[in-house]
């Protein structure tokens, strides 16, 4: 089973964004508790993995999302109160992400004490919000924003993960020793683990031609950063492209739910 959306509008001037996301529940799991949300009034592009088994992972991933996309819609009025102080030293935009996010974590982490059968839950998010000719990126777990620009791909965030704080620490360590290390799906950080969350925040320039990808480790755990990249560039239709990522991620194995984001920058 798999669910998919796909649409356009037009963004800042000279630019039409289009966009595809499709999520799947791979070859090996029962149930998905991967959740995407598009929010196009807002430019905001969401995809979150979820964890705490079958009763509770679909659930914090979807309540992420929702609390995000709940936010969003409060905060336009100006008059709107916020649920945190607002940071001066940061711009609107980056404010109005991270808090949103921050709020997010709050509520998973309170639900998951108030059920018993949803303890322990959380959520990876990796997020995307164009605002005008930028773009802010704020993630937490290991679900990846990648950007495609100019015949190459460069993974924009950094995964929340052992297995990364690992490869910091040993900057020598050979292909064959990452591929063997025995924790590589232990995150480090995820919304609801903690009454509290950091999220990394990256801020972007868009040029024309720009193509984001936003995944699960479904997807990036399953296919190679070059592999992705190779099914993007034989694409130039968004919908075609996360429907052979999400076939080739299935290929290789399908290991874990599977959710795929495509965002083009282009001219109108």
């Amino acid at each position: 089973m798999h669910y998919t959306a796909l649409g356009h509008y037009d963004g800042f001037a000279a630019v039409r964004i289009r966009y595809a996301a499709r999520t799947d529940v791979g070859r090996k799991r029962t149930h998905n508790e991967d959740y995407f949300a598009l929010i196009e009034d807002d430019r905001l592009f969401l995809v979150d993995d979820g964890m705490g088994g079958h009763a509770s992972g679909d659930v914090a991933s979807k309540m992420s999302t929702e609390v995000i996309g709940e936010f969003y819609r409060r905060s336009r009025d100006p008059d709107a109160s916020w649920p945190y102080r607002y940071d001066p030293s940061r711009s609107y935009a980056e404010n109005r992400i991270l808090t949103s996010i921050c709020l997010a974590n709050e509520r998973v982490h309170e639900a998951s004490l108030r059920n018993r059968s949803q303890r322990g839950m959380g959520t990876t998010i990796v997020a995307f919000h164009l605002n005008g000719t930028r773009a802010y990126i704020a993630h937490v777990g290991d679900s990846r924003c990648y950007r495609v620009r100019n015949g190459s791909i460069h993974a924009l965030t950094r995964d929340h993960s052992l297995l990364e704080d690992w490869k910091e620490a040993r900057p020598d360590l050979t292909e064959q020793e990452i591929r063997d290390f025995p924790h590589k799906n232990v995150i480090t950080r995820a919304l609801g683990m903690r009454e509290t969350v950091e999220v990394d925040l990256k801020t972007v320039q868009i040029e024309l031609g720009d193509r984001f990808v936003l995944c699960s480790d479904g997807l990036c755990g399953m296919l190679t950063d070059d592999e992705i990249h190779e099914v993007i560039s034989a694409h130039g239709d968004p919908e075609a492209a996360v429907a052979e990522l999400i076939d080739r991620s299935n290929a290789a194995g399908g290991d874990d739910n599977i959710t795929a984001m495509l965002i083009d920058c282009r001219a109108s």
